[in-house]
C-alpha cells in the first residue's frame, strides 16, 4: 500500500504530476494542506480530474466528504485526540459510508492501545524525514501490532525492504516524492516492490 502526501505548500506543476500518478496506479493521495481554507480546498480538489476524486483523503475540512466522491477523512493525531472520546458526535454531519477513516501516530503504543478501529494507521517517523529537516527517524517496529499500518519518514525506493522487516503494511511519502526531480518514475519504481 502507497500512501502519497500532497505537500504543505503548492508546488510548480503540482496537479499535472499528480494526474500522473493517478494515472500510474496511485489509489491513496492525503491532501493535506494546512493552509487552505475550505474554499481553497475546493479550487485544488477541482483542478484535479474527477475520475481520481475517489482516491483523494482529506485531512482538513472534513465535510468535503459531502460535497465531493472523496476516498476518505483523515485525522491528524491532536483532532483525534480531541474527538476519539466521543466519534458519534464529531461522525454524524459526515457522509461516511463507503469511505475511510485513517489517524497519525508518533508512538506505536499509542496506536496499539487506541480502540478506535481506523481502515489504516500512519506511523512515523521511522527513518529520518526527507522533507522535515530534524525529524529524526526511530525505527519503529510493529510486527507485533495487528492493525493495517504504514510506515512514514525516509521513504525511498532503496529502502522498503527495511520497512517490510520492521512490520509495516505500506509506505507514507513525500518528500522522496515532490522533493524529487522525477517523482513519476521514483512512484512507478516503488509501485514496484507493492505488486
Amino acid at each position: 500500500m502507497i500512501v502519497v502526501i500532497a505537500p504543505e505548500n503548492d508546488i510548480p506543476n503540482e496537479i499535472e504530476i499528480l494526474n500522473q500518478l493517478f494515472q500510474e496506479g496511485l489509489e491513496y493521495y492525503h491532501l493535506r494542506k494546512p493552509s487552505k481554507d475550505y474554499k481553497a480546498h475546493c479550487d485544488y480538489l477541482n483542478k484535479i480530474d474527477k475520475q481520481y476524486h475517489n482516491k483523494i483523503v482529506v485531512h482538513y475540512h472534513h465535510e468535503l466528504i459531502n460535497d465531493f466522491n472523496l476516498k476518505g477523512i483523515h485525522f491528524q493525531e491532536q483532532k483525534r485526540i480531541d474527538n476519539i472520546d466521543n466519534p458519534g458526535r464529531y461522525f454524524k454531519s459526515l457522509n461516511l459510508f463507503g469511505k475511510t477513516i485513517s489517524s497519525s501516530f508518533h508512538e506505536p503504543k499509542d496506536l496499539e492501545d487506541c480502540y478506535f478501529e481506523f481502515d489504516y494507521h500512519l506511523l512515523s517517523p521511522v527513518f529520518s524525514s526527507l522533507s522535515k529537516a530534524g525529524y529524526n527517524g526511530r525505527g519503529f517496529d510493529v510486527n507485533a501490532i495487528d492493525k493495517i499500518i504504514i510506515g512514514m519518514g525516509g521513504v525511498t525506493a532503496d529502502n522498503l525492504v527495511d520497512f517490510d522487516t520492521l512490520g509495516y503494511n505500506g509506505v507514507g511519502i513525500l518528500g522522496g516524492i515532490w522533493n524529487n526531480d522525477t517523482p513519476v518514475a521514483v512512484f512507478k519504481k516503488i509501485k514496484l516492490h507493492f505488486k
